[in-house]
């Protein structure tokens, strides 16, 4: 039972990561700028910054988010949507879609 449990979580943490990083890679591809990178919840276990980008790992992998510029989302981001060329808003339908 309890290998069974720790399999599903790995395979899903494995997938939350694939499927997040895409997110990350067609926003960089576009030109956006990506401020938070995170998987799982916390608390946390990682956090790096890299360039602009803040890289997170939590205990448990069963989630993730890419935080993109100018995205509009739950958190009410403090820094609100400048208009500035490398915010999600800025960016026309298809390149907002292919993210």
């Amino acid at each position: 039972m309890l290998i069974t449990i720790l399999s599903f979580v790995l395979v899903a943490g494995i997938i939350i990561t694939i499927h997040e990083f895409g997110h990350f890679i067609a926003a960089r591809l576009t030109g956006m700028r990506v401020k938070k990178f995170s998987i799982g919840f916390p608390p946390r276990i990682f956090t790096k910054q890299i360039g602009e980008t803040e890289f997170s790992l939590s205990w448990i992998p069963l989630g993730g988010f890419v935080q993109i510029a100018g995205m509009v989302d739950e958190s009410m981001d403090e820094e609100g949507i400048t208009g500035a060329p490398d915010e999600f808003m800025s960016k026309n339908p298809a390149q907002k879609i292919f993210v």
